[in-house]
């Protein structure tokens, strides 16, 4: 291996660790995967345990104690404060001589393009977009939540198909089915019954993300609120983009417009089809597709342009993971 023009590849979410080791030419010289990387949850020490263990098993995997350049994309680096703290964490490691640390919302976008430009929405537990051009140009948005002027992604569409539930049972909001499809799926009698439940934990917490599923089913089924909700959804995900796409004046150029994380990857016909339409109204120019590909892919890719690999690097690595 050209040990000085490796790169070793970080994708890091909340669910997952990726780890790849790649060779000057593109070649995957070895992978690895551990758990999730939760700084706010779990503390960043705890969160870096689990990331050294993975960069351990793909280094010597790859027969080697460090590489030229990691390049990172990490859940939880929503801000350059966090990016920077985050990059002296790995820096101390010495595993490279170089690195760089990204939101992981950028290895979902240099994924599903060609070159380092575009724009990209990430719609799974949460939301957040991106965009980037060649010249180094970014976009971006805090994506800490509703407090930073987020909305959307699962837990949100959950949180909103059980609200619209409830106040359709006791009366304060429009008839939906949802009021019936909720209890039915938690296995309860109806909305009083889910409500307390919920409440006092006899259905855990980490299920309610159950009803973003049940939302999508009761809309397609034709109910109203449902649709509602959907709708908002593919506007916010269209306005992200477009704010974006203006950011970097590619307003007025054909631009890729990347749709990826789970709520996107599940291609839902109403949302991506809302999204698509919005899209074309907002900004004609744009190009929207669904990206599955791992993510650890866009991380790579992106070290390969920080060393000014060859084209055909990245063709030989993109044909790799396809």
């Amino acid at each position: 291996m050209g040990l000085t023009a490796a790169v070793l590849a970080v994708d890091a979410g909340n669910s997952k660790t990726d780890v790849a080791v790649i060779a000057a030419d593109g070649t995957v010289l070895s992978t690895a995967r551990k758990g999730g990387f939760r700084p706010p949850a779990d503390g960043l020490d705890k969160a870096m345990e689990t990331l050294a263990a993975a960069v351990t098993e793909a280094l010597r995997g790859a027969g080697t104690p460090e590489v030229a350049h990691i390049s990172a994309c990490l859940a939880n680096a929503d801000l350059p404060v966090e990016e920077e703290e985050l990059t002296e964490a790995i820096a101390s490691h010495a595993w490279s001589a170089t690195t760089t640390v990204r939101n992981d919302t950028f290895a979902i976008l240099r994924a599903g393009v060609p070159e380092p430009r575009g724009v990209a929405v990430v719609c799974g537990a949460g939301i957040n977009c991106v965009g980037m051009r060649p010249d180094g140009r970014t976009a971006r948005f805090p994506a800490l939540g509703r407090f930073s002027g987020d909305w959307g992604g699962g837990w949100a569409l959950a949180e909103d198909a059980l609200y619209h539930a409830a106040r359709a049972d006791d009366g304060r909001g429009e008839p939906t089915a949802l009021s019936t499809t909720l209890p039915a799926h938690y296995g309860v009698p109806g909305m009083p019954a889910l409500i307390e439940a919920l409440h006092l934990g006899r259905i855990p917490h980490h299920r309610r993300h159950e009803a973003t599923p049940v939302l999508f089913a009761t809309a397609a089924q034709g109910d109203a609120v449902a649709r509602g909700v959907i709708d908002r959804q593919a506007t916010e995900i269209v306005t992200m983009a477009t704010v974006a796409l203006t950011r970097l004046d590619l307003l007025d150029e054909e631009t890729p417009v990347c749709l990826g994380g789970s709520v996107l990857a599940a291609d839902h016909p109403l949302l991506t089809e809302g999204i698509r339409t919005r899209l074309r109204a907002a900004a004609p120019r744009a190009v929207a597709h669904l990206v599955t590909a791992r993510p650890v892919l866009g991380a790579a890719l992106l070290g390969l342009d920080d060393v000014e690999a060859p084209p055909e690097a990245q063709e030989r690595l993109r044909a790799h993971y396809t």
